[in-house]
């Protein structure tokens, strides 16, 4: 379970780098364009404001390969750390859409396990 549990936060982690590399030209995407808006295009905050976006989903994402290290190597704090990264990523997650509508599933199921596990309903991982 460790191990399933690890791997999910890292790939997790791993796809927060999309939010990061098309806002600063790193890297054009076909599925995910480059564009100065947020929320489906509700709001537009302009080149400079989409690349603060973009560091706070590299950031993200950073913590989120942190999270998945605690988790493989059983630091007491992944858990706690884990969930305040979820629900920020949560919170990117809706700034993102419609692109970023799986991630809010993604974090959805890190929330729920780490409640289940927290309340006893899901075996919890050390």
């Amino acid at each position: 379970m460790r191990i399933a549990i690890g791997i999910y936060l890292l790939v997790h982690g791993i796809c927060h780098f999309v939010g990061f590399v098309v806002p600063w030209k790193i890297l054009a995407m076909k599925d995910e364009p480059y564009k100065t808006t947020l929320v489906a295009g509700s709001i537009d905050v302009g080149d400079v404001g989409i690349r603060i976006v973009g560091l706070l989903w590299l950031i993200a994402g950073v913590a989120f390969l942190a999270a998945a290290l605690g988790v493989f190597t059983s630091w007491p704090w992944w858990r706690t750390a884990t969930l305040w990264f979820a629900m920020a990523s949560l919170v990117l997650c809706v700034l993102g859409l419609p692109g970023a509508k799986i991630g809010i599933l993604a974090n959805a199921l890190i929330l729920a396990y780490l409640l289940g596990a927290r309340f006893g309903w899901l075996p919890a991982v050390g």
